[in-house]
């Protein structure tokens, strides 16, 4: 089947490099790839709600892939070097309150989730294979941990960690990075949109139950970093929002929850540590499940966010690198006596989407910077109201959410398996606040209507005979453990006659079902006393019938 590729106007040269199903962009912030049907394959007006590429997206779409996440090219550039500065200090401010959040799920000291905090963007900032990704103490790791340092003390914590973070480069040497290939469109759009909920409701503890001045507050900083970028982008909005709310707050001694009432902010630098944990094997089966729940929780995230920010910079990632990056950036973290972590798609959105950050400078200032504030300017940072960056959370949500997805149009002209997943990726997450498990679901339930949708595409015809004493079936269609189980039901055992072919040119054997069902059907035709001849099968059907037939129990 041809496809047909329509780009905007605007498009550049490097929108071409796309999966072979072609894919339109779209105008909206928090669009992502939408696929060409019949309808949507010839050009369509512009819309008046198209979005403008902001400074950082233009310049970037002038300059050579390599050289958008080059450091080099942005040190050489005064305006790239500021966007990548200004991007990791608006990090870094976000990271507090979240890393703190994260400390008290798991039960630990904030000090524990700001050194990881650190030690991950620092680390990622070298070993990551993705440029301008955010890793630092997340919430879904911390929800995985939070058992053992509740049952068995932080040494077992940190034991934990440093396991996983072993896990987590073995698998990523292992190519783990590859099953990426595996997850559908729908479920990347189910991540994306869950993920921007989840931050969201993150954000809802800080608006129930506060002092009334809190919500104007919040409205203010969100008309900043709505309406700033329209005079100017010199400097992130999220950042101004900040300071705008800040000193406003200084100058009319309002009293609001500020980031110091989150938690105590560290006084020190991080140390080096070594959990006293006995080197047994009662240790490990005691970490063991808990490592291994983190290290795969912790790659699915990271490798998901990878492949969003992909999307969103138009530049490709080393997965695999990143694999293995994440797992020594845990094993660092947890020497330094850190809960560990992995990407953090808020915070990556704000660093890539709302700054225009694209080179590892920023992720390694958003560390440098983390430390800076907390150890350094902690008093200062104490007093940052939390409405400030709840109302960069909330922008960050927004901006991040795929609307087009739920567009009437969309969801109209969308097949109904595709937005099944999709919610049910979306569903999943929510209750659980678990994205591994959301996208898990997601995939399983792809492959389940992937197969009862190929299945119907198997067809059994009659094609004829050579005499009175032939019948010859033709069977078209790919042949697998879904389609083959009706297989069986399709000939006419009493009433064909002595000798019967069944010819497989059009069909393709892929498993063992299929091979045990046409055992079955062999088998009823003998009951008859009636002969049965299997044809047509190409190279790769006919070594796996060769190898498996007569050997299966066509009962089973």
């Amino acid at each position: 089947m041809t496809r047909s590729l329509v780009l905007s106007p605007g498009a550049t040269t490097r929108r071409r490099r796309l999966a072979p199903e072609a894919y339109r962009r779209t105008a909206c912030p928090g669009d992502r790839m939408t696929p060409l049907t019949p309808e949507s394959a010839t050009p369509e007006p512009a819309q008046p709600e198209t979005a403008q590429p902001t400074t950082a997206e233009a310049e970037s779409a002038q300059l050579p892939t390599d050289d958008v996440t080059s450091v080099r090219a942005a040190l050489r550039s005064p305006r790239r070097l500021r966007i990548e500065v200004l991007g990791g200090l608006v990090v870094a401010l976000a990271l507090i309150p979240e890393a703190i959040s994260f400390s008290i799920i798991a039960g630990v000291d904030p000090r524990v989730g700001l050194f990881a905090s650190f030690t991950m963007a620092v680390s990622i900032a070298f070993l990551g294979g993705r440029p301008a990704m955010i890793s630092a103490a997340t919430g879904a790791v911390a929800l995985v941990i939070a058992p053992v340092m509740r049952n068995h003390g932080f040494d077992y914590l940190i034991a934990t960690v440093l396991l996983a973070g072993v896990l987590q480069v073995i698998l990523g040497v292992l190519g783990v990075a590859r099953l990426m290939r595996f997850i559908p469109r729908s479920v990347m759009v189910g991540f994306v949109n869950s993920l921007a909920i989840l931050i969201f409701l993150a954000q809802l503890p800080h608006l129930v139950h506060v002092p009334w001045a809190v919500y104007p507050l919040v409205a203010l900083g969100i008309a900043v970093i709505v309406l700033l970028p329209r005079f100017t982008k010199a400097v992130p909005a999220p950042l101004i929002a900040i300071l705008t709310v800040t000193i406003l707050v200084a100058l009319t001694s309002i009293t609001v929850p500020t980031v110091s009432d989150e938690g105590k902010l560290p006084d020190s630098l991080p140390s080096l540590f070594w959990p006293d944990v006995p080197l047994n094997l009662e240790s490990l089966r005691i970490i063991a499940p808990y490592a291994l729940g983190m290290a795969l929780v912790g790659l699915l995230e990271s490798l998901m966010t990878a492949k969003l920010v992909d999307d969103i910079a138009d530049t490709p990632s080393r997965k695999s690198r990143e694999a293995w990056g994440q797992g020594v950036s845990n094993v660092v973290t947890g020497f330094f006596g850190g809960m560990g972590g992995c990407a953090m798609i808020g915070q990556t959105m704000i660093n890539v989407k709302a700054s225009g950050a694209r080179t590892r400078i920023s992720t390694f200032l958003a560390g440098v910077f983390l430390l800076i504030l907390v150890v350094g300017l902690g008093d200062l940072v104490g007093d940052i109201p939390m409405a400030a960056l709840v109302a960069v959370m909330v922008m960050v949500s927004v901006g991040t959410f795929d609307w087009h997805s739920i567009r009437w149009r969309t969801l109209r002209r969308m097949p109904r398996g595709e937005t099944t997943v999709m919610l049910a990726t979306v569903v999943v997450v929510v209750i659980t606040h678990n994205l591994a498990i959301g996208v898990v679901v997601g995939v399983l339930v792809a492959m389940v209507l992937f197969a009862r949708r190929v299945a119907h595409f198997t067809t059994v015809r009659t094609v004829g005979g050579t005499d009175d004493d032939t019948k010859v079936y033709a069977v078209t269609g790919e042949l697998f453990f879904a389609s083959s189980n009706d297989l069986v039901h399709q000939f006419d055992y009493r009433g064909d006659p002595a000798h019967v072919v069944i010819d497989l040119t059009e069909s393709h054997i892929w498993d063992a079902s299929t091979v045990a069902t046409l055992d079955a059907i062999t088998t009823k035709y003998a009951r008859y006393g009636k002969t049965v001849d299997i044809v047509g099968l190409n190279p790769a059907s006919a070594q796996r019938h060769q190898r498996l037939a007569g050997q299966l129990d066509p009962s089973h």
